[in-house]
């Protein structure tokens, strides 16, 4: 197995929680991550080429197979945010109703 991973401060890039659980987990590649939490190759070839996005389904199934904190889980992913904001929609500040 590799050294642990080291997470550049302030650095956002999925791959980097990608390649930390691979080796917290002691997993060869990531086809054996996607069988363990039974999602498919391309999604997270795409999350780690960033053609998509981490979305919060799959971050709540890491959380339940592995017990990592969600939090651990997006400092990880160098998101430091203090807190979650929801999407703007249409253009509005959230809490405005058309």
């Amino acid at each position: 197995m590799s050294a642990p991973i080291i997470i550049p401060h302030g650095n956002f890039d999925p791959a980097h929680m990608l390649d930390h659980l691979r080796y917290r987990l002691r997993l060869k590649n990531d086809a054996s991550l996607c069988r363990l939490l039974e999602v498919t190759p391309p999604l997270l070839s795409k999350i780690r080429h960033r053609k998509r996005s981490v979305c919060p389904g799959l971050i709540i199934r890491i959380h339940e197979v592995t017990g990592i904190r969600v939090h651990d889980l997006r400092v990880m992913m160098g998101d430091r945010r203090a807190r979650m904001r929801p999407p703007v929609r249409n253009g509005a500040p959230p809490g405005r109703v058309h």
